[in-house]
């Protein structure tokens, strides 16, 4: 599983792109991933404060992109 962001630059709201942590650690199972979310999600934007975080889902790894 991923956790597939959309984030946008804080100085150029429009300039937004994807990212994705791996989320699997261990069996892919999506309650897994929605319950770990938040804290990689804050893990994730301590760490970027130039950009801000706009939407997320869980994704399998094999499933297409698609906009969030």
């Amino acid at each position: 599983m991923f956790l597939v962001m959309s984030v946008c630059l804080l100085a150029t709201p429009a300039t937004c792109h994807e990212e994705r942590i791996d989320m699997t650690r261990g069996a892919p199972n999506p309650f897994i991933c929605m319950r770990n979310s938040q804290s990689a999600l804050a893990e994730w934007q301590g760490s970027h404060p130039d950009l801000t975080i706009k939407a997320w889902r869980c994704a399998a790894k094999a499933s297409p992109s698609k906009d969030l």
